[in-house]
């Protein structure tokens, strides 16, 4: 075994261990009963338990929403500026990257003085359930991701070739990008609206600061306050379920590329 080989097994192993040993001893503590022993007492609680499955379909409502919103915005936004401003390119990606660099606990705390201090019907509307209030900003948080995601798989496809094509062929500029770009960029869409709902489902920092107590994140931590074992258990669940969704969708994508090629 050459040097550089050994080096690689060596990196391999110590990641192996530092990702798979806290994982394997979640998943031992979340199987411990009170009464002594293992079983799936745990496990199953999730599924009686109404207010997870309630927090559960919330978040997961949130997300559908935020990624609607973030693909409506991203897509149409990077194939107008590839196609008539790539001179802005980088300024549209500075500016995307800025969700990243303020802190979510500064946006909350702006957040939060709006929702005190302005009255006005737009907002009351605004922040009357957690869905219509979180929704807007989790876009913000959301869109350096998907924008990443979309422009990326932009810059891997001939965009100019194949608009250009469907416009010679009688397609208007929606057209051509619902039945042209769309599927060509189909994993990168997917990707993106995977990373909003992987944001949404673990953002807590705003929802718990504008005192939204009805999301996932939540009642994760609400729950591991009186019963760590069934908190446990709900953050490797909803872990393995994050899981699958990246699967299905590097799946779809693959799936794709094959089909084209």
């Amino acid at each position: 075994m050459t040097r550089g080989r050994r080096w690689r097994v060596v990196v391999f192993t110590l990641a192996a261990v530092y990702f798979l040993v806290p994982l394997i001893a979640a998943g031992e503590f979340s199987l411990r009963r009170p009464e002594g022993g293992y079983g799936f007492a745990n496990y199953l609680a999730i599924a009686t338990d109404p207010v997870l499955l309630s927090a559960l379909l919330v978040s997961l409502q949130i997300a559908v929403f935020t990624a609607v919103l973030v693909l409506v915005l991203v897509i149409p936004t990077a194939v107008w500026v590839r196609l008539r401003f790539p001179s802005v390119t980088g300024l549209l990606e500075t500016a995307t990257i800025l969700p990243i660099v303020v802190p979510p606990v500064v946006m909350a705390a702006g957040i939060a003085f709006v929702q005190a201090n302005l009255e006005a019907p737009v907002f009351r509307t605004l922040f009357a359930s957690s869905t219509t209030a979180l929704t807007p900003f989790y876009v913000v948080l959301a869109l350096p991701f998907a924008y990443r995601a979309v422009d990326n798989g932009l810059a891997a496809i001939p965009l100019r070739t194949l608009v250009e094509a469907a416009r010679n062929l009688g397609a208007g500029l929606p057209s051509a990008l619902l039945r042209v770009v769309l599927p060509a960029i189909r994993s990168a869409v997917l990707g993106s609206a995977f990373l909003t709902l992987a944001l949404v489902l673990g953002e807590v920092v705003i929802a718990r600061i504008l005192l939204y107590t009805d999301t996932f994140p939540v009642v994760v931590i609400d729950v591991g306050r009186s019963a760590a074992g069934v908190s446990v258990a709900l953050t490797l669940a909803s872990l393995v379920l994050t899981w699958v969704l990246l699967l299905i969708v590097s799946f779809a994508g693959g799936r794709r590329t094959r089909s084209s090629s």
